[in-house]
């Protein structure tokens, strides 16, 4: 009886490797897939791309993120600082309320702001009866549809990703060191820039580097404002042009900009390890501000959550209840049913997936369960519009080849049974939210110490029964955290559902874009509103997070207003 446990205990091993290594690959299958088709085209158009147009994507992809990026820093760095160094009204407010904007997705507040701010809009309207203006030559007004437009507004519902890790770094560093600083003769500001600031550093390069990628993925705000980014590329030459080659060639080129800017900010990390923060001072003392100083913080908090979610929500909200009735119809029913259908089955997909990662990781950590692992979550990575390619590409050929088969063997076709279909949505979701489902179980099993699986092994039971007994009731708030965050990002994913659906198949996000892009707000309010509405559940969640139970340091520790 004695080699049974060894060889139980090997075949336990054997078992998490292969579900591991089978789920890398799965995640690493659209990846492969679009580099194939890229290096072996059926037409290769990549000469021409080059001639024409890449160059252009490229250019217009690279003023975007810079300036989504900086003005994003701008705003969440900025926010950050006065939330947790210093006092005026409004703070405790703002805290959470500037995380709001993150349960807007940027086409929505495109659609919204370019509703207002059109020559026929309510703005410019108001403006010509109030000044006598007649026609557009009377005045200036920005254009709305333009590069500064896309980034002004992406920069408004992008910028949360910044404020939270940054405040979240804000929050831990130790008072010690603010008060060596301001000792040493700096002043409020000399200490931010060059202690605070430095110090929070590895937060706020993921913070960028998320703000990044969700401005290379963003299609929706991009082809409203006819901005020709590579996302838009890979579309316009994969339906417009019908040629799936240039658009893998055009994806693999996105691929190297998510490449490089991980690589940022795993730099921006660098240095981490170089900034000893000790335990923090639960008393911190805030700087107190009065007088300009207090109303110049209200104005900077409360600008961009009035601007990045209480118009567009009032908008949403005005629109939907004014014509409330015609949106009780059959069809809009179907489009809620099919967007909250795929988005619980992704999320139960990806909590299953994420849960045999961690768990594998955690049981065996080694070096190669690492990589594996971390090579399961690239996913996240990738933009829609090149996941969608990714996707479609191996599940075609499956269903290709078991067509032919079939028609040669039986005479009988299979028809599409994979691509083109519910599966191909939910696997696209499943692969780009899976890190988000694992990120949050790990965290869990993070804090489940290793005496619950010994003493559980103790008593006779095997990994998976541990899993099952043990450690899924210790760690179901991460799993429904996942769950909910994997839930309302897919609610919101538009470029992979816009590819990838099924002929006549329709969810809140394509509903929301085909209407608002023909002008027709209204009838897209009430959709819109639903998505920002489900959107402010993991904006609740981050909150409660960040802020745990720190509480309010006496009024008698306060700095005096010197800021």
């Amino acid at each position: 009886m004695t080699p049974s446990k060894p060889l139980g205990q090997s075949r336990q091993r054997h078992a998490w490797t292969w579900t591991v290594t089978l789920t890398a690959l799965l995640v690493l299958l659209p990846v492969l897939s679009v580099f194939y088709i890229a290096l072996f085209p059926k037409e290769n158009i990549w000469a021409h791309l080059v001639d024409t147009v890449l160059w252009y994507y490229i250019r217009s992809t690279l003023i975007l993120l810079a300036g989504v990026g900086a003005t994003s820093f701008v705003i969440g760095i900025g926010t950050a600082w006065l939330v947790t160094a210093c006092r005026f009204p409004g703070r405790h407010i703002f805290e959470w309320a500037l995380l709001l904007p993150f349960a807007v997705p940027a086409y929505v507040i495109a659609f919204v702001y370019t509703d207002l701010l059109e020559y026929a809009g309510p703005v410019q309207s108001a403006l010509r009866d109030w000044f006598g203006w007649q026609t557009m030559r009377d005045y200036w007004f920005p254009e709305v549809r333009s590069m500064g437009g896309a980034i002004a507004l992406m920069s408004l519902v992008l910028y949360p990703y910044v404020y939270m890790l940054a405040r979240a770094a804000f929050l831990e560093q130790s008072n010690a060191v603010q008060a060596a600083s301001r000792s040493l003769g700096c002043t409020p500001w000399q200490s931010f820039y060059r202690v605070s600031l430095p110090m929070a550093r590895p937060a706020i390069a993921v913070g960028l580097s998320l703000v990044l990628m969700e401005t290379l993925n963003d299609f929706g705000t991009v082809d409203y404002f006819a901005i020709r980014t590579l996302s838009l590329g890979v579309y316009d030459t994969w339906l417009h042009m019908s040629n799936l080659g240039g658009a893998a060639q055009i994806a693999s080129l996105m691929l190297v900009f998510v490449v490089v800017l991980i690589g940022l900010e795993r730099l921006g990390r660098a240095r981490q390890r170089h900034y000893s923060q000790s335990r923090p001072d639960r008393d911190a003392a805030l700087y107190v501000l009065s007088g300009w100083r207090a109303w110049a913080a209200l104005v900077a908090c409360a600008l961009p959550l009035i601007l990045g979610f209480v118009v567009p929500a009032w908008v949403l909200a005005d629109y939907a209840l004014g014509n409330f009735s015609s949106y009780w119809t059959e069809d809009f029913f179907s489009y809620s049913f099919n967007s909250f259908f795929l988005s619980a089955a992704a999320a139960l997909t990806t909590v299953v997936l994420g849960t045999l990662l961690a768990y594998g990781r955690r049981l065996y950590p080694s070096r190669a369960m690492g990589v594996q692992v971390n090579l399961a979550k690239l996913g996240y990575a990738m933009p829609g519009t090149m996941l969608a390619i990714g996707v479609l590409i191996p599940l075609a050929a499956f269903d290709n080849t078991l067509d032919a088969w079939l028609r040669a063997t039986f005479d009988v076709s299979s028809g599409l049974l994979l691509s083109g279909t519910v599966f191909a949505l939910v696997f696209a979701y499943s692969v780009r939210f899976l890190a988000v489902a694992a990120g949050a179980i790990e965290s869990s099993l993070d804090k489940v110490t290793p005496s619950m699986d010994k003493a559980s092994r103790s008593l006779g039971q095997n990994t998976l029964s541990t899993l099952r007994l043990v450690h899924l009731p210790l760690i179901r708030p991460g799993l429904l955290t996942g769950a909910l965050v994997v839930f309302v990002d897919c609610m919101k994913e538009l470029p992979a559902t816009l590819m990838l659906r099924p002929f006549n198949f329709d969810t809140l996000a394509t509903h929301v874009y085909q209407f608002a892009s023909d002008e027709r707000l209204e009838a897209s309010a009430m959709g819109a509103l639903m998505i920002v509405l489900v959107g402010l559940i993991p904006v609740i969640l981050l909150s409660r997070s960040i802020r745990g139970d720190r509480p309010e340091p006496p009024p008698e520790l306060m700095g005096e207003g010197n800021a």
